[in-house]
């Protein structure tokens, strides 16, 4: 009988498992990632925090005129940071200096507002410009070659936001705000795309603004989204299929990574309200069965 009651209690327990705030902003925080000696670095209005392993929290860049968003570390430690108001893309050094741009033009165009990136395996990386593409679908995605060259991967969205490549190095994910649904295009060579398809339609949520953010994956296929306007974090399998509902800690959950010794651990970007006039924060969930791809 006792034993039939702890079987009984465990997806109880499992299902109350709660995320942990481990840091806090005055304003909404974005752009989660971690570099090889385990600081998270994270965005918000006035610059770039970074988060040491013991818990110390450093205002590791000030500059409220960026706007920085998506941010990834290269392999030789060089920082990639979308500083969305200044419409480039920013190279950081390991102490925060400003090196140059990465990205600031494509095809003699300037861009937008950059707002987030993914590297790929041939040393090149991909990021979404959803400037001015809220009311006209004018938001594009972009490659940047080992070489440093920009080139159109795909256009015709509106909003796109996140954006992951899946473990097989098959396909590319893309966030697609206003819509609050997430693309899939497969990838034919670095930096060209095939053709785009609805991947998933997420659910509303009645009375809120419910849109995708920020995106992961873990080893198995599976996709993470934060979902913005709804306090959740959504599990998609490889087929798109909703899977679960992680609670995310943030009312408007904007993005996450993997983390943690065992990748088996999702920081959590966003805010606990609305995320123009609410405090930011960061929350750990840790996860049971599950392997994130960093």
């Amino acid at each position: 009988m006792r034993r039939l009651l702890m079987l009984l209690l465990v997806p109880f327990l499992l299902a109350a498992q709660e995320p942990v705030e481990i840091a806090r902003s005055k304003t909404f925080t974005e752009g989660p990632v971690f570099d090889r000696q385990g600081n998270l670095y994270f965005s918000h209005r006035e610059g770039l925090y970074k988060l040491t392993p013991a818990g110390e929290l450093i205002d590791w860049v000030r500059n409220e005129e960026a706007g920085f968003n998506g941010h990834k570390i290269l392999p030789d430690g060089t920082h990639l940071v979308c500083a969305s108001k200044k419409s480039a893309i920013w190279r950081l050094d390991a102490s925060g200096k400003y090196l140059s741009d990465a990205s600031s033009e494509c095809d003699g165009k300037p861009l937008r507002e950059p707002n987030d990136i993914t590297l790929d395996a041939h040393g090149g990386f991909y990021f979404t410009d959803p400037g001015g593409s809220r009311t006209e679908p004018v938001g594009t995605v972009h490659y940047v070659d080992q070489a440093g060259k920009t080139s159109l991967a795909a256009g015709g969205m509106n909003v796109p936001n996140g954006l992951v490549i899946d473990p097989s190095a098959k396909f590319l994910y893309v966030s697609e705000t206003t819509p609050n649904r997430v693309l899939r295009f497969p990838i034919a060579a670095p930096g060209r795309l095939g053709q785009m398809a609805v991947f998933a339609t997420l659910p509303d949520r009645t009375g809120h603004q419910a849109v995708p953010d920020g995106m992961a994956v873990d080893t198995e296929g599976n996709l993470y989204v934060a979902h913005l306007g709804t306090s959740h974090v959504l599990v998609l399998n490889p087929e798109g299929k909703l899977l679960k509902q992680l609670p995310a800690g943030n009312y408007d959950v904007s993005n996450l990574v993997f983390g943690g010794n065992d990748l088996n651990q999702l920081f959590i970007t966003g805010s606990v309200g609305y995320r123009s006039n609410t405090e930011g924060r960061v929350y750990r969930l840790d996860l049971q069965g599950v392997k994130g791809k960093p």
